[in-house]
């Protein structure tokens, strides 16, 4: 692996350990999800001249794709056996300046942290490097069947909730496919965490957190 592959898999390294150590830990994913959402804030800001295929520009498309897969989320919960189980109640420390807190990581975090380091390991690094080692002379939104359904797999079974992970992981790569901008891609899952956080909170659905 070259040493250009570490600004993109260490931010998503870091953030599998922080999730799956917390999970040892009595309350550790309440420590554990304002730590890593620090840290791996840090380390994409610190690596961000290491990635030229973010733009400050996308289409009108990527909020609509958002949306639709927010639907495709949230709609056949219950339907389908999940991966393990995951729930992120701020208020289970009770309804004061702890439970706001964590709100606001979580909402950093899954609006802001998560789409860039997710959309930049799996449909930048991941998605060429499956086609050539030296990714970089991939142009972004390449398309092959073997890394498009890699990718796939890969972004669906990373969640608790695998099957619509899948589906998500189609409209996302769909969406690169057909502008050619991970930007787009980066848009439409912030706006996919904005609306299901929003949905998580005015519901208490707390297992989508």
């Amino acid at each position: 692996m070259k040493k250009f592959s570490i600004p993109y898999l260490a931010p998503f390294g870091a953030f599998l350990v922080f999730t799956y150590a917390a999970q040892w830990i009595p309350y550790g994913v309440y420590l554990a999800y304002p730590l890593k959402t620090v840290i791996v804030g840090g380390m994409l800001f610190f690596y961000r001249r290491s990635y030229p295929e973010i733009k400050l520009k996308c289409s009108w498309i990527a909020p609509l794709v958002g949306i639709i897969a927010f639907v495709v989320w949230v709609v056949p919960d219950g339907w389908y056996p999940k991966i393990g189980s995951s729930a992120f109640n701020p208020y289970i420390f009770g309804n004061d300046w702890i439970a706001f807190v964590l709100i606001v990581f979580r909402l950093i975090g899954a609006v802001i942290v998560v789409p860039i380091m997710e959309e930049l390991f799996w449909r930048s690094f991941a998605l060429r490097w499956l086609i050539r080692e030296d990714f970089t002379t991939v142009p972004i939104g390449a398309f092959t069947w073997f890394s498009g359904m890699a990718v796939v797999l890969g972004f669906g079974f990373e969640h608790h909730e695998w099957l619509v992970g899948l589906l998500v992981g189609i409209l996302y790569n769909g969406l690169l496919y057909s502008k050619k901008n991970l930007s787009d891609c980066i848009i439409a899952h912030a706006v996919t965490n904005l609306l299901l956080g929003i949905y998580v909170l005015a519901t208490h659905t707390w297992t989508f957190w």
